[in-house]
C-alpha cells in the first residue's frame, strides 16, 4: 500500500519583530555603522598620537633643549629683547644667563609646537570620524536595503525582492541568497493560499448539498419519526462537520501576518461576541458581566471578533452547572489594548494549560466525543493574536474556571 506523503510544514515565525518601538535616542544604539566608525576614527587617533609624540621627541632632540651653548662669551656686552641679560658681570655669569635664555626659548617652541599639533590633530580627528562615518553607511548600505525588505518580508509582502547591484562581494551573496529565499517562501505560501481557496469550495460545497436535503426532508410532516430522529442526528453531524472545516479554514488564514490593518475597538468587538452568546448563556443560567473601557487597535475586525468569541463561548459552555458567571473586560495598559475573560467552571491543573491551545484538544475530553465544539477555538485565537503581534495566555482561576488574556499592541 502507497503510503500519503506527509503535508509540506509551515515556515517557522520570526522571533522578532518588526514592530518593535524604536528607542528614545536611536543613535546611540551600537550599529555596525558606529562601530566601524569608532574603529576607523580610534585608529586615525592613536596613529595621530603616536605620530605627534615621534615629531614631539626629534624635535625636541634636535633642539637640543637644556644643553649649552655652542659658542662662549669671553667679554663685552650683550643686549636682548626677550632676555633679562646682567650688565657689566663677568663672562661666565653672561654665559649662563644666555644658556637659560636659549633654552628658554627652544621650550618656548616646543610647547607651541605641541599646541599647535593637538589642534591640528583634533581638527583631522574630527574630519577622520566623519569621513569613517560616511564610508561605513557607503560600505553598509546594502545591509540596510536587505534589513528594510526583511521588515516588509515581515509583514507579508513577499514580492519585495533586494536585487542589489555592485561588485560581486560577500554582501551581494547574501542579498542573491535571500532573495532565493523569498522566492521560494512565495511560491510556498501562493501554494498554501491556492490550497485553501480550492479546500474552501471543494469542502463547503458538498457539506452545504448535504444540509439543504436533510432540512428538506426534515421539512416533511410526513415522514416517519425514525427517519427524523435520524435525519437531526445526520444534521448535527453536518454542521459539526462545517464548523470544523471553518474553523481549519480561519486557522489557516490566520496563522499569515495581517497585511490590511484598520481601526477596531476592542470594547465593540466583546460586546458583539456578548450578544451572540448570551442567549446560550440564559439558557445555561450563566450570568455574563464585566466593564468594557474603549481601546482601540490596529488589525482585522472579523478575526479579532473571532477570538472574542471563541473566549466568550468557551467560558459559556465550559462553566458550572448553577450560579455561573463569565467576566468580560477591555482596558489600556502599558500601551497595550487587554481583552480579559475569565470564569467559573471546573478546576484546571496548572500542567494542562499549555495543551489547550492545541488543535482538537479538550480538557479530559476525547478528541471528537464533545458536544460542545470540534477543539478549534483556542487554536484560532492563538493564530489570530499572533498574526496581530499580540499574545494569548490562560491561567487557571482559584476555586475553578480560567482566566484568558489577550494583549494586542496598540
Amino acid at each position: 500500500m502507497a503510503t500519503t506523503p506527509a503535508p509540506p510544514t509551515a515556515p517557522p515565525k520570526p522571533t522578532w519583530d518588526p514592530r518593535r518601538p524604536e528607542l528614545p535616542f536611536p543613535w546611540l544604539r551600537p550599529t555596525i555603522r558606529i562601530r566601524l566608525t569608532l574603529l576607523y576614527g580610534g585608529m586615525f587617533l592613536i596613529a595621530g598620537i603616536l605620530l605627534l609624540s615621534i615629531i614631539y621627541l626629534f624635535a625636541a632632540h634636535a633642539l637640543n633643549v637644556g644643553s649649552e651653548l655652542p659658542f662662549k662669551i669671553l667679554q663685552g656686552q650683550v643686549a636682548s629683547d626677550t632676555c633679562n641679560l646682567p650688565q657689566q658681570t663677568s663672562a661666565s655669569v653672561l654665559n649662563d644667563a644666555l644658556d637659560a635664555c636659549v633654552n628658554e626659548q627652544r621650550q618656548h617652541a616646543l610647547d607651541n609646537l605641541l599646541s599647535q599639533s593637538l589642534l591640528a590633530l583634533l581638527g583631522l580627528a574630527v574630519i577622520a570620524f566623519a569621513f569613517g562615518y560616511a564610508m561605513a553607511g557607503r560600505v553598509l548600505s546594502p545591509l540596510g536595503r536587505i534589513t528594510r525588505t526583511a521588515r516588509a518580508v515581515a509583514g507579508s509582502d513577499l514580492s519585495r525582492r533586494i536585487e542589489l547591484d555592485g561588485p560581486d562581494d560577500e554582501l551581494k551573496e547574501l542579498a542573491d541568497t535571500f532573495d532565493d529565499m523569498l522566492e521560494r517562501l512565495q511560491r510556498a505560501f501562493m501554494a498554501q493560499q491556492r490550497f485553501v481557496g480550492n479546500a474552501s469550495h471543494e469542502l463547503r460545497t458538498p457539506l452545504a448539498i448535504n444540509r439543504t436535503l436533510l432540512e428538506v426532508h426534515l421539512s416533511d410532516p410526513g415522514a416517519p419519526t425514525e427517519l427524523q430522529q435520524l435525519g437531526k442526528t445526520l444534521l448535527a453531524t453536518n454542521e459539526r462537520s462545517e464548523q470544523l472545516v471553518e474553523g481549519l479554514l480561519l486557522l489557516a488564514r490566520s496563522d499569515n501576518q495581517i497585511v490590511e490593518r484598520k481601526p477596531v475597538d476592542i470594547a465593540e468587538v466583546a460586546s458583539q461576541a456578548v450578544d451572540q452568546v448570551h442567549a446560550e448563556a440564559e439558557a445555561k443560567g450563566v450570568e455574563i458581566r464585566g466593564e468594557r473601557a474603549p481601546v482601540v487597535v490596529q488589525g482585522n475586525g472579523v478575526l479579532l471578533e473571532r477570538i472574542a468569541l471563541n473566549l466568550v463561548q468557551n467560558a459559556v459552555r465550559y462553566n458550572i452547572p448553577e450560579g455561573g458567571w463569565v467576566e468580560v473586560t477591555t482596558q489600556a495598559q502599558h500601551g497595550q489594548a487587554v481583552l480579559v475573560v475569565s470564569n467559573t467552571g471546573p478546576v484546571v491543573p496548572a500542567y494542562e494549560i499549555d495543551n489547550l491551545f492545541e488543535p482538537f484538544t479538550r480538557l479530559r475530553t476525547e478528541r471528537t466525543g464533545s458536544d460542545k465544539g470540534v477543539g478549534l477555538g483556542l487554536s484560532i485565537a492563538r493564530s489570530v493574536a499572533r498574526a496581530h503581534g499580540g499574545h494569548i495566555s490562560a491561567q487557571p482561576r482559584e476555586g475553578g474556571g480560567l482566566v484568558m488574556r489577550v494583549t494586542l499592541p496598540l
